[in-house]
Parts: C-alpha cells; structure tokens; sequence
C-alpha cells in the first residue's frame, strides 16, 4: 500500500510540474 500511495503523489507531482512548464513557456513567449 505504501508503494502505491508514493507513486499516486510522484504522478500527481509529475502532472503539476508539468502544466507549470506549460504556463511557464506560455509566459515566456507572451
């Protein structure tokens, strides 16, 4: 169980990080 709960968060990190650099490439070009 512990295992899976490490990797929901390390998707959930990846996902967030993810659209960060989405908006942060959208700054940068703006």
């Amino acid at each position: 169980m512990a295992k899976g709960l490490d990797k929901q968060k390390n998707t959930k990190k990846q996902g967030k990080s993810l659209k960060e650099k989405r908006a942060d490439k959208r700054a940068k070009q703006k």
